[in-house]
C-alpha cells in the first residue's frame, strides 16, 4: 500500500485551531451515542467507560445529562442505557431537511411500480452506506432493512457506487487498514483490491451483483450525481432472489440508470 502524504503545515495549523475551539464534554457525549448500534443496542457506564477509555464517573455524568434531554433512556434494570427518543426526532428532522430524499420519492414508486421489486436511496456516511428512502412492494419478502440502516460501504453494491468516483489516494485515506474487514466471501480484501473494483465499477456506470453482501439477494444500483459533478446518493433496485432471469437484465438495468439519470436532472447535475 502506497504511503499517505505527510501532513502539511497548513493543515496541521488547521488541525491545531480546531483542538483549540473543540469542547471535549460535547465531543464526548456525542461519542457516547455513536457507540449505540444494530450490534450494540444497549451499553452500560462500565461498558461505554471502556470503549471511550475515560473515568466512569465521566461517562455516568454524561449518561444524566443525555437522559435529561432524552437522547438515551435507562431500561428497567437500572444499568442498561439505549438510545433515547430524541435522536430518533433528529434523524428524522435531518433526512426530511434533505431535498433529495423528497425527490427521489416518486421516482422510486416508479420504478418499484415498474419492476415490482424494493426500490432505494442511500447516502455515504464515512466509511458506511444509510438508507435514507425506500419504497417496499406489498409481498411475503421482508427485509430487514429499513429508512436509517447503516451497512458497511466498502461490502455492499450500493456503498461501491457511492465509493466509484473515488481516487485510490482518497480510499487510502477512508481505508489506511491493511486488510478491509471481511463481510462475507466477495468483500474486496485491501484498499487495492477494492479500487480495481470500483474502476471496473466507474466504467460500466452502474453495478449488479447476485449475492454480493447476502447470498440471497441480488441488487442493481447506479451513482446519483449532484450539481457539482459529485456521487451524492445511490439508487438501487433489491430482488430477493439469488440470480436475476437473464431476459430481465439488460430491462432492470436500464430502469435503474435511467431513474439515477432522472434524479441526477433533478438536483441539476452536471454533465450525465
Amino acid at each position: 500500500m502506497a504511503a499517505l502524504e505527510p501532513m502539511t503545515i497548513g493543515q496541521a495549523a488547521e488541525t491545531d485551531k480546531t483542538e483549540k475551539y473543540s469542547v471535549p464534554g460535547l465531543e464526548r457525549g456525542l461519542r457516547i451515542l455513536a457507540e449505540f448500534s444494530r450490534q450494540t443496542p444497549t451499553l452500560t457506564a462500565p461498558d461505554l467507560a471502556r470503549r471511550l477509555q475515560v473515568p466512569r464517573t465521566t461517562v455516568f455524568r454524561l449518561l444524566v445529562t443525555l437522559e435529561n434531554l432524552g437522547f438515551v433512556e435507562r431500561l428497567n434494570n437500572g444499568r442498561d442505557y439505549q438510545l433515547g427518543t430524541a435522536v430518533l426526532r433528529l434523524g428524522f428532522e435531518y433526512l426530511a431537511s434533505l431535498s433529495i430524499t423528497d425527490l427521489s420519492r416518486p421516482i422510486l414508486e416508479r420504478l418499484r411500480n415498474e419492476t415490482g421489486y424494493s426500490s432505494n436511496l442511500v447516502i455515504r456516511d464515512a466509511r458506511d452506506i444509510v438508507y435514507v428512502q425506500k419504497v417496499a412492494p406489498s409481498s411475503v419478502f421482508s427485509s430487514s432493512v429499513h429508512i436509517g440502516t447503516r451497512l458497511p460501504a466498502h461490502a455492499t453494491v450500493l456503498g461501491r457506487v457511492l465509493l466509484s468516483h473515488h481516487t485510490l489516494g482518497q480510499l487510502q485515506q477512508l481505508y489506511p487498514e491493511e486488510h478491509l474487514q471481511a463481510h462475507g466471501p466477495n468483500t474486496p480484501g485491501t484498499v487495492h483490491d477494492l479500487f480495481r473494483l470500483l474502476q471496473t465499477d466507474k466504467s460500466r456506470g452502474y453495478v449488479l451483483e447476485e449475492g454480493f453482501f447476502e447470498s440471497n439477494i441480488s441488487t442493481i444500483a447506479a451513482p446519483v450525481f449532484d450539481d457539482t459533478g459529485k456521487v451524492t446518493a445511490a439508487l438501487g433496485l433489491t430482488v430477493p432472489a439469488v440470480h436475476i432471469p437473464d431476459t430481465d437484465r439488460d430491462i432492470l438495468v436500464a430502469k435503474v440508470v435511467s431513474a439515477a439519470r432522472e434524479l441526477s436532472m433533478s438536483l441539476n447535475a452536471r454533465n450525465i
